[in-house]
């Protein structure tokens, strides 16, 4: 037989359970509800403004809407076998690049970005699709390529063709946020599947040495750059959003103004229900505030894992671990920016930004990991090298 095959070899070890991991569902719910209660405080003032003072809910609403699609899409997913998703992580990921290339040709732009595109009315942004069928790929090949991973030829070389092909097009919408949220998740990933740690190492240096010659090419980016370093130096203009993020930070102390009560979001800090919306966080509810959250999003994270590890067997540990990494390098990402620890990256705070693409997709994805939790119940199925 060939050396480095695997091959299913059953473990007696039995996980209790015959439903889905509820703590996980829990916070999962928890997280959607606190969400979109400080989504309404954030945007209401904008919803005002761009109404014409008539409506403070215009974007809670949009937002409800894609809370609900997500719920039914979390609910069906979480009774779908994780086995659905390997027979169709090629065909997915072939749509998603397709999708992407659809943003180049017909894409919409907001807010000076084509990174949208509109089918029957219907307005989404591609690459949030293109994060879950990346993540869902790379599980197959993990399956695929078994203790194989540890060689150059399939760690690195078959992970790294399959990340490419969403990361170009990514690259020509100059998508950065996406590229390097991608990219640290592939590595996660990666780690997991086995990747030898030195190619990892390798690769995060050719990382760098990317992200360098990216921003001296695009201007836009090496803005955001300058604007991190020293947002004092221009405050009315690059330094400005920075400023006023963290006036609103500081401005809450302890135990924050009050829910409603934020001064930043009257149209001082753009992209309040956004990007930014943890420092209107923590300028209502203050550092406590701020601290339950985070702890709520740790928990998430943690049980995730913990799903992961128990998992049936190595695409389902695999799916899992890399679906809540995804949510954990959003969520640190986000907060590093936000505080000004990161430069500007334009990614969104799960469960909370306004955005009913990534809303819809985090929930779903949540439903997976629901789904894998199931498998708790079921005899571990070991796989080893014979």
């Amino acid at each position: 037989m060939a050396a480095g095959k695997l091959y299913a070899k059953e473990d007696r070890r039995i996980f209790s359970g015959e439903t889905v991991d509820i703590p996980f569902l829990l916070l999962t719910i928890l997280l959607l509800i606190v969400g979109l209660v400080m989504l309404y405080s954030a945007s209401s003032a904008q919803s005002m403004y761009d109404t014409g003072y008539t409506i403070s809910t215009k974007y809670l609403q949009k937002q409800a809407v894609c809370a609900v699609i997500g719920l039914v899409c979390m609910w069906i997913f979480s009774r779908i076998p994780a086995a659905f998703w390997l027979k169709f992580a090629w065909p997915l990921y072939g749509i998603s690049i397709a999708l992407l290339l659809l943003v180049l040709i017909a894409g919409e732009s907001v807010n000076g970005a084509k990174r949208w595109i509109n089918i029957a009315g219907l307005q989404f942004q591609p690459s949030e699709i293109a994060k879950f069928t990346m993540i869902v790929l790379f599980a197959r090949l993990t399956k695929s390529f078994g203790t194989d991973a540890r060689k150059f030829r399939y760690g690195v070389m078959g992970f790294g063709a399959a990340l490419l092909g969403i990361l170009i097009p990514l690259a020509l919408e100059k998508h950065l946020s996406a590229i390097m949220l991608m990219g640290l998740v592939a590595v996660v990933i990666m780690f997991v599947a086995g990747t030898h740690p030195k190619w990892l190492l390798m690769g995060a240096l050719c990382a760098v040495v990317f992200v360098v010659i990216y921003v001296t090419f695009m201007g836009y980016a090496g803005d955001r750059i300058t604007a991190w370093l020293h947002p004092e130096s221009d405050p009315s203009d690059k330094g400005y959003q920075i400023l006023q993020s963290l006036y609103a930070i500081g401005s809450g102390g302890l135990f924050g103004l009050g829910f409603g009560k934020s001064r930043q979001k009257y149209l001082y800090l753009p992209f309040q229900y956004n990007d930014y919306i943890f420092a209107i966080v923590c300028e209502e509810l203050g550092l406590i505030g701020a601290v339950l959250i985070m702890i709520l999003f740790g928990a998430l994270i943690l049980r995730g894992f913990w799903i992961a590890l128990r998992a049936q067997d190595r695409f389902s540990t695999v799916l899992a671990t890399g679906l809540v990494a995804l949510i954990a390098v959003q969520t640190v990402l986000n907060l590093c920016v936000v505080t000004n620890l990161l430069p500007s990256t334009g990614i969104a705070l799960p469960f909370f930004s306004y955005g009913g693409t990534a809303l819809a997709v985090n929930l779903g994805e949540m439903g997976i990991v629901l789904s894998i939790s199931r498998q708790r119940n079921k005899t571990k199925i070991q796989e080893v090298t014979v």
